[in-house]
């Protein structure tokens, strides 16, 4: 039997409410936000005015200057 679109949800929504209790599923949705826009387009905006080698340099920054960024959420 297929189930609907509403039924899966409600089921996952069970498994983390039995998994994680009320208050961490609703943490745990609030850190998954589908955001909005369109990524692609977006990317090439800002991309397209890069170089590779410094695209890649601001990755190794961010790196270093925010490790930890998803600790707080998660803990």
């Amino acid at each position: 039997m297929t189930k609907t679109q509403n039924e899966i949800i409600k089921q996952g929504y069970d498994a983390l409410i039995n998994s994680l209790g009320i208050t961490d599923t609703i943490r745990f949705i609030q850190y998954f936000s589908p955001g909005k826009g369109d990524y692609t387009k977006e990317r090439h905006q800002w991309l397209d005015e890069k170089t590779l080698t410094e695209v890649l340099a601001e990755i190794k920054q961010l790196e270093t200057e925010d490790a930890n960024q998803y600790e707080e959420i998660i803990e």
